[in-house]
């Protein structure tokens, strides 16, 4: 708990380890989440209409609105956990750069933004399949950048 007072990692080796093992995991989670999206809607941009939208000449149906917004509940729940866990670490071993404030806040929007705009891509908009896939990847690159960061910092301290 000391920890959490002073910012200090050195004081406990192996909390610091627990951190370290922690952000494995969530680097890991990052890439299946990628991998997942990929499966669950498809690899490129045909395949991510055809499932969304159906498409009628391969007798595709569309997804159904509540198997998408069960899988939009689910991704948002622990992406958020994920950018929650990531950004209070990010905060607590950069708190004195300029650039903190900058990731940390962008890191969060564009958790919120990303399974919005699949939302409204689905519902209303289909032209902004492509908004939501570049956020999506912004998202999880700058995620598992910081991540590799703070793993930079806690292994070569």
């Amino acid at each position: 708990m000391k920890f959490l007072v002073t910012k200090d990692s050195k004081l406990s080796p192996l909390l610091r380890y627990l951190i370290i093992g922690v952000l494995f995991a969530m680097i890991l989670y990052l890439f299946l989440d990628i991998l997942l999206h990929g499966y669950l809607l498809g690899f490129d941009i045909d395949s991510i209409k055809a499932t969304l939208f159906g498409d009628e000449e391969n007798f595709i149906e569309p997804i159904l609105f509540d198997t998408l917004l069960m899988q939009i509940h689910i991704n948002l729940f622990f992406s958020l956990i994920a950018i929650m866990t990531i950004s209070s670490l990010y905060i607590r071993f950069f708190n004195s750069y300029e650039r903190t404030k900058i990731f940390v806040h962008l890191m969060l929007f564009l958790g919120f933004l990303s399974p919005l705009l699949l939302l409204i891509t689905f519902l209303y908009l289909p032209w902004l399949l492509l908004g939501f896939l570049s956020i999506f990847f912004i998202l999880h690159i700058l995620t598992i950048i910081i991540s590799i960061l703070i793993l930079k910092k806690l292994i070569f301290r």
